[in-house]
């Protein structure tokens, strides 16, 4: 029975990247006419609002500070959910937002990330260290290697946690954020109903306010980007691509190449090698 329950663990790990592969290869040629709008605090909003909202203190990766700001456009709506958790008595935790071209490359090789994505993908590749090619692309689907696709880097998307007013416990999806397992697709079979449920209904008080969720990862949400437009049955082209954002003036700037991968395969390859010596393994 542990064999077969592995097997199908495996199956559906390997079925559910492939068809995230598959989503970002229709996002990656999906219009987008940059907007030029400029971003907006979240904390700032939600003390202004009275809303309720907790941030996450961790680092991206090394000792770069996460960057909890959103494009203008979203934030009254960001707002929103936090104040309809409130009023269920749920507090609304901002995991992550923005993020620049410097911190999306190096999440990817932070060894904490990379390490446990190089792990599955082993896993996958039945105990065997698989071609780069593989990793490669499951770091494409799971930390979006390329910035067409890496929706933080367009302002227009949150990763989140929920924690509920009276006790502070989380509202339970699970696993925290940041799972990286067959566990982490949003309908994934291998967690109880009950977090099912949390994370359904969590999703609706999201997507109700126009953010849609990216069905790959159960704790993120974008709006007003090619991936939103895809995933939300959208017409017309997004409004939100990836840009350089200057803190100072407020003034965004599109990337000149937004389909060049972050990390390419060479980069990834080393990483490979850097994870399995951290492992012992060389």
């Amino acid at each position: 029975m542990a064999d077969s329950d592995d097997a199908a663990r495996r199956s559906y790990w390997a079925e559910q990247m492939q068809l995230g592969y598959d989503l970002i290869q229709v996002v990656l040629p999906y219009e987008v006419r940059e907007c030029g709008e400029g971003f907006a605090s979240i904390p700032d909003a939600a003390a202004a609002g009275d809303v309720e909202m907790l941030f996450s203190s961790s680092k991206i990766a090394g000792d770069i500070d996460r960057v909890f700001f959103i494009r203008q456009g979203l934030v009254e709506p960001l707002i929103a959910v936090g104040r309809d958790m409130n009023h269920r008595g749920w507090i609304l935790k901002i995991e992550d937002g923005f993020r620049s071209q410097e911190m999306q490359s190096s999440l990817v090789r932070k060894p904490e990330l990379f390490d446990v994505i190089l792990q599955k993908c082993i896993w996958e590749n039945g105990g065997q260290l698989p071609p780069a090619e593989l990793v490669f692309r499951r770091a494409i689907v799971l930390i979006a290697n390329i910035p067409k696709i890496g929706t933080h880097m367009s302002g227009s998307a949150v990763d989140i946690s929920v924690f509920r007013q009276d006790d502070g416990s989380e509202v339970w999806r699970g696993n925290p954020y940041l799972e990286m397992s067959e566990r982490t697709p949003m309908r994934s079979p291998f967690v109880s109903a009950d977090d099912l449920q949390n994370r359904l209904e969590i999703t609706a008080m999201m997507e109700a306010r126009g953010f849609i969720h990216f069905p790959y990862e159960f704790w993120h949400f974008n709006q007003g980007d090619a991936m939103g437009h895809i995933l939300g049955q959208q017409p017309g082209p997004a409004r939100y691509g990836p840009v350089h954002w200057d803190p100072q003036t407020n003034r965004v700037t599109p990337y000149d190449d937004p389909l060049s991968p972050l990390n390419p395969l060479d980069v990834i390859e080393r990483e490979i090698q850097a994870a399995m010596r951290r492992a012992g393994a060389v």
